[in-house]
């Protein structure tokens, strides 16, 4: 028996004889045996390959979607927009009994807060929350900032969906801060929007915000 090896197949060349007296030639077989590869390996590999199919596939199509018109303070209503029909937004302009669109305004200086702020210093607390705070693994970025509103776009890691969120600083001298949040593209989020908001909440709280009310 021959055997030869490459760097990833072995090939086995056998050669056989039915019996001594026979004339005929002798019969050669070639098998090959695949080297065989970890499972976990090749999974990895996959994901990675998927993962950047799908990256190229956010690319070509432009699933980050175009900006709204509408976003801001509206000036009819004096409060931030409300939100389509679809289940991807939530937003403190809606009304409370919608239980879908519906999410509760904030204050910063809630009752019990032992250091009081005023709006800079509440803003100042906000970015830094929002940098620092990734529940969603949405990256965000800061498209704009006002002295009473703020607006963050949030961009997903693989095809690029984005989501956008204002916070608004109503003028006043009560402590409130209305926000909204809505994906551009589809009809449905998972709760992506009311969970980031949530998390949000949390680690203001932390710093002694409040929610006007629970949910």
């Amino acid at each position: 028996m021959a055997s030869m090896a490459s760097s990833s197949t072995f090939c086995n060349l056998k050669i056989y004889r039915k019996n001594s007296n026979s004339s005929s030639l002798p019969r050669i077989v070639v098998s090959q045996k695949q080297e065989e590869k970890p499972t976990e390996q090749i999974r990895r590999r996959e994901l990675i390959l998927k993962t950047s199919e799908l990256a190229i596939i956010g690319a070509i199509f432009n699933f980050s979607g175009k900006k709204p018109e509408y976003l801001g303070v509206q000036k009819s209503s004096k409060a931030l927009a409300l939100c389509p029909a679809s289940k991807n937004c939530i937003s403190t302009s809606e009304n409370i009994a919608d239980l879908t669109h519906y999410a509760p305004p904030w204050n910063y200086n809630p009752e019990g807060r032992k250091k009081l702020v005023n709006r800079e210093e509440a803003m100042e607390e906000l970015v830094e929350v929002i940098e620092s705070t990734n529940p969603d693994k949405f990256t965000p970025k800061i498209v704009e900032r006002k002295q009473d509103y703020l607006r963050v776009e949030y961009q997903s890691p693989i095809l690029g969906f984005v989501d956008d969120v204002e916070f608004w600083f109503p003028p006043g001298k009560n402590s409130t801060v209305e926000y909204r949040s809505a994906s551009r593209l589809g009809n449905f989020d998972f709760d992506v929007n009311r969970k980031r908001i949530k998390a949000l909440r949390q680690e203001l709280e932390k710093r002694g915000w409040a929610s006007q009310d629970t949910f």
